[in-house]
């Protein structure tokens, strides 16, 4: 089935995560181009900056703004109701907002690990459930759920995070083959982008069991592959879900080891080792 390219304009876009990095470009790029927004972040601060830099630059956008701690169910899901009651107008759904933690398996806490999977993997899932109606009713949608490079492959100290994140490319392709089956009028896009240049590996959690010193180590090592520019990806990502695209890779290195998993899935984390031992002592 090909659905005809998503209409931005007129429609109303909700994206989580949106005070800072891909989430506030997100928002200001879907603005530009006459979106409404329902923009969720726990920042408060930064939302209201947000929220302000968007009336500043596309007055006629009309912006709703929560600040909700996703990891907090009743919280989250209280906001989802509302969105879902008050926006009868979403044909846009973002699910941006992501969190970290760095630690093995044995090392990471199940609080920890519960905490991770509530923000990248349920609440997109709960987020999807309540407001995929309303744009199967609207007559389109797109669905846009961010992945990550740890989406396609799983490097060691990444347990919870890629457990998250493939997860959430496996709920988009199942439910991209539902709807495209059904012939309904709402497509799904799963983004994996590689290195971008945001905050997420300094705001990682550190589990308990982690030595200190390690820690700091790898999170410098993951800094430095953080380069490619937030702006330059939301664009891709808006581009992509208006042309509903299924797939989504952002980065050289989200390009290259895609390959290199698929070519070789039993043996990809030697090149990935060695390239972030290279970052490391740049």
């Amino acid at each position: 089935m090909r659905r005809p390219a998503l209409v931005v304009a007129g429609g109303t876009a909700v994206v989580t995560g949106a005070a800072g990095g891909m989430g506030e470009h997100l928002a200001t790029g879907l603005a530009r181009r006459g979106a409404d927004l329902v923009l969720l972040d726990r920042d408060a601060e930064g939302l209201a900056r947000v929220a302000a830099d968007i009336a500043r630059e596309t007055p006629g956008a009309q912006v709703d703004t929560h600040v909700v701690d996703l990891a907090d169910r009743g919280e989250a899901d209280a906001v989802i109701a509302r969105i879902r009651d008050g926006h009868p107008g979403v044909t846009m759904l973002f699910n941006n907002a992501g969190v970290a933690i760095g630690g093995r398996f044995g090392q990471v806490s199940a609080a920890d690990f519960d905490w991770l999977l509530e923000i990248n993997l349920l609440v997109p899932i709960r987020l999807t459930r309540a407001l995929l109606p309303v744009m199967l009713e609207n007559g389109q949608g797109q669905v846009v759920n961010t992945s990550s490079l740890f989406g396609l492959v799983g490097p060691p100290g990444q347990s919870a995070y890629s457990t998250s994140k493939y997860g959430l490319r496996g709920f988009s392709e199942s439910l991209r083959s539902e709807l495209e089956a059904e012939e309904r009028p709402v497509g799904v896009t799963v983004v994996h982008p590689g290195g971008i240049r945001t905050n997420i590996a300094t705001n990682a959690r550190v589990a308990e069991g982690v030595d200190p010193v390690e820690a700091e180590q790898n999170k410098k090592a993951f800094a430095k592959m953080l380069t490619y520019p937030a702006d330059r990806a939301a664009e891709e990502i808006i581009e992509a879900a208006i042309a509903r695209r299924p797939r989504l890779l952002i980065g050289n290195d989200a390009r290259a080891l895609d390959v290199v998993a698929r070519l070789s899935p039993s043996r990809y984390w030697s090149l990935m080792g060695r390239a972030m031992a290279l970052a490391a002592r740049r």
